[in-house]
């Protein structure tokens, strides 16, 4: 394990090449909760019946059942910061919920364990040598 900063774009194709799904959640322009939400809902292909609020992305990540079936799942977020800078409770509270879906897949609590990675990436969608960074611990959402 590394906590070097990588390139994002071979991280996504290891993840291709294994038989991963890979989604990308790209947070360049997002600024208020609609727009994460809605953006979350493209980016993550969450069916019809997310509500595009805390709790139904909290029960959508832990469902995944409309994602074709694979044996490991990677979410690229990337241009993050400037969300994380307008909003940050926002962005701790998706940080958790985040954290809380890849400890549920972890666990296997469902079945056998289907990991679930996210990756945090400083720049755009595209590889630019954008960094993928880990997900650090924040409080707890009410």
């Amino acid at each position: 394990m590394t906590l070097e900063a990588q390139p994002l774009e071979p991280a996504l194709a290891a993840a291709r090449e294994a038989g991963w799904t890979t989604l990308r959640l790209d947070l360049d322009g997002v600024r208020s909760k609609a727009e994460l939400m809605r953006r979350v809902g493209e980016a993550l292909r969450v069916p019809e019946w997310f509500g595009g609020n805390w709790d139904a992305l909290a029960d959508a990540l832990i469902d995944l059942s409309w994602l074709p079936a694979a044996p490991g799942r990677l979410v690229a977020v990337t241009s993050w910061r400037g969300y994380e800078r307008t909003r940050p409770g926002d962005w701790e509270t998706l940080r958790e919920i985040l954290e809380e879906a890849v400890d549920f897949w972890a666990r296997g609590d469902d079945g056998p364990p289907s990991p679930l990675t996210v990756l945090l990436a400083d720049g755009a969608a595209t590889d630019r040598g954008e960094s993928p960074r880990p997900p650090r611990r924040g409080p707890r959402r009410d």
